[in-house]
């Protein structure tokens, strides 16, 4: 444990409030117990996760909460350092190097620090009597973002801040849907390529759209010929086709240009989910990757991957300002006609939800202290950094990397050895060796099928994946993360050499499994 030299001081009041003048005192003291407890449960969890897999981290979780609801309360002090350290121990720490498994970014400390003011404040966006700064505030933070999807003078734009991907694309379809209604027709058709993410299925599926049509996405990317034909079957409907614009399982971006072109000739309007490859417009030398995308109507971007914002940060952009129109509803208590007439500004129009965060707060931190060009270098360096890692494993005797170019910062990969079995088996060994890093707790690695580039076939497989989303680990700090992948590939597969050393979990790990150990379930 940390050894804290503050002096003792007199405990909180677990009913003070946070706001005010008097509530920053308070949380001034608890936000101290907050980081003390953040700092030791990361030394106690020792690593990227807790060893010891889900029943020893669900087991060491209920002992510290047990009682949940008792019928004195314990104080805001005990209660804040034993829950936030038992979670701290537990968790899936994105700012450790090894913690490569997913879209799921280590958050700036400014951009947290903002956020912990976003909640001392608390006002709720959906009326301007709840929220009269930070309304205006998200105002500014939407008018830019837009404007860095839509750059063109003779543009319109507008965005709304979302709770992520899946929201942005719900309420892209949802625009969609009204525009077709409004031009007379009863709904409208998706058109997506089998690299979509799920969330474009689900909307249409809550929509109550018709069943997306999916095209054809040879080597992960959709085929600009194969959308011609499919539009073809629609000719004289409302369609929207979704594309991509880095893919969760690779990163890859679909051909923009083209697909507009073919959008544009059958008269079908294109949205592009671009929520892991958006921030690529931060950066002058990245941008150019996402050429065509000012052509869509609509742009999902996300700002809690290559954004670095605590969850949730995602836009929707929109090219004609318009289109958000849709989303006009009148509720007396919270935007009556004569207040609007009045002047108070109406907000519930700007998102889905009623009551929700001020998620600008934290994200306009962070454009004004880092400036597009602090944002673009740190969106270089985790590209770099995988055209780095990639040339690191491609150099390791006992791993393969995917070939091609990594997609923006994903890189997939697997031991030789699973090359060296039968396809099931092979694929059998490569999810063996990431349960086995998850179990130990020294690795976070994720997983994703997909084309072998290098067989004559095409064949599908079963790839180790790291998607490199921190703003300074560099490929000298993955070094140990393929050695331990390489260790434990050669030990699962009974290849590993007698007299080589096995890499062990840090110490600290250890004290989560003896302290958990009989703690009934």
């Amino acid at each position: 444990m940390n050894e804290h030299t503050t002096e003792p001081q007199t405990p909180v009041n677990p009913a003070s409030v946070a706001g005010s003048t008097e509530g920053p005192a308070a949380l001034r003291q608890l936000t101290d117990v907050v980081l003390d407890a953040l700092a030791d449960g990361a030394v106690e969890r020792g690593g990227p996760l807790p060893a010891g897999g889900p029943d020893t981290v669900a087991a060491d979780v209920r002992a510290a909460c047990s009682p949940l609801l008792p019928a004195e309360g314990v104080g805001a002090e005990d209660a804040l350092r034993g829950l936030v350290q038992a979670v701290a121990r537990g968790a899936a720490d994105p700012s450790d190097p090894h913690c490569v498994a997913h879209l799921h970014c280590p958050p700036l400390a400014v951009a947290a620090a903002a956020d912990l003011a976003a909640s001392a404040l608390n006002p709720s966006m959906d009326s301007w009597d709840q929220a009269p700064a930070a309304g205006v505030l998200e105002e500014e933070v939407t008018k830019s973002l837009a404007r860095l999807v839509y750059p063109g003078p003779e543009e319109t734009p507008d965005a709304l801040i979302t709770s992520g991907g899946t929201e942005s694309n719900l309420v892209a379809l949802l625009l969609a849907r009204e525009r077709a209604r409004a031009a007379g027709e009863r709904t409208v058709q998706v058109v997506c390529g089998a690299n979509a993410h799920h969330s474009v299925q689900r909307a249409a599926w809550m929509l109550g759209l018709p069943t997306p049509a999916v095209v054809d996405c040879p080597a992960g990317r959709m085929d600009p010929r194969a959308l011609d034909r499919v539009l073809g079957a629609y000719a004289g409907m409302p369609v929207l086709v979704v594309a991509t614009a880095g893919t969760t399982d690779e990163g890859l971006i679909d051909p923009l240009p083209e697909l507009a072109d073919v959008a544009q000739r059958h008269g079908a309007e294109l949205h592009v989910d671009a929520a892991y490859g958006g921030p690529l417009l931060f950066s002058d030398a990245l941008a150019p990757r996402l050429t065509g995308i000012e052509r869509a109507v609509s742009v999902t971007f996300d700002l809690h991957k290559l954004g670095w914002q605590p969850v949730a940060a995602g836009i929707l952009a929109v090219r004609d300002e318009a289109h958000v129109g849709h989303l006009s509803f009148q509720a007396d208590y919270l935007n009556a006609d004569d207040d609007t007439e009045a002047g108070l500004p109406d907000w519930l129009g700007r998102s889905i939800r009623t009551s929700r965060r001020p998620d600008a707060l934290k994200i306009a931190v962070t454009l004004r202290a880092l400036g597009r060009k602090g944002l673009g270098d740190l969106v270089e360096h985790c590209v770099r950094t995988a055209q780095d890692f990639a040339a690191a494993v491609e150099a390791h005797p006992e791993l393969r990397v995917r070939a091609g170019e990594p997609g923006i910062s994903t890189v997939l990969f697997r031991p030789r050895a699973a090359d060296a079995l039968p396809a099931a088996e092979g694929d059998a060994l490569v999810a063996a060796v990431r349960r086995r890093l998850l179990d130990d707790g020294r690795g976070v690695v994720g997983r994703a099928v997909a084309e072998d580039p290098e067989t004559d076939t095409g064949e599908r497989k079963l790839w180790l994946k790291a998607t490199l989303l921190h703003p300074r680990t560099g490929a000298v700090d993955l070094a140990a993360l393929l050695k331990l992948v390489a260790h434990c590939a050669a030990e699962e597969s009974g290849t590993a050499a007698p007299q080589e050393p096995v890499p062990v979990p840090p110490q600290p790990t250890d004290r989560l499994r003896t302290r958990t150990q009989g703690v009934p379930q």
